[in-house]
């Protein structure tokens, strides 16, 4: 996937290319955020330093929309050398471009957690 590609890259403006103007992340559960706010949010994952796996469970592509459900972990020694592990089943919304490129609308890493509305 085009998005673990750029997240292990650890390069936070090309993991911001995936992304649609306004696109909304869901850092935890019940937080949704926009703008400088949500590539905020993402670059302190990408800020770990450690590598993202994926394995895409579903993917629904109906036109130029996409629904994604994807398992994902974080994996590995923090710069403290304790174990990090981090992981999730996101639910994320993306949208094909006029180039042809997918980028995300919305990306809920912990779209299958339960939080505040």
């Amino acid at each position: 996937m085009v998005f673990a590609e750029r997240f292990n890259s650890g390069d936070v403006a090309a993991v911001a290319q995936v992304y649609e103007d306004g696109a909304l992340f869901v850092p935890e559960p019940g937080t949704p955020l926009e703008g400088e706010r949500a590539l905020a949010a993402n670059a302190r994952f990408v800020g770990l330093g450690l590598p993202i796996t994926v394995q895409p469970r579903h993917v629904y592509v109906a036109g130029d929309v996409a629904l994604l459900i994807v398992d994902w972990v974080i994996e590995g020694e923090g710069v403290d050398g304790a174990a990090v592990k981090i992981e999730g089943t996101a639910t994320d919304v993306a949208r094909r471009g006029a180039d042809g490129r997918w980028r995300y609308v919305i990306d809920n890493p912990f779209g299958a957690a339960t939080g505040a509305a």
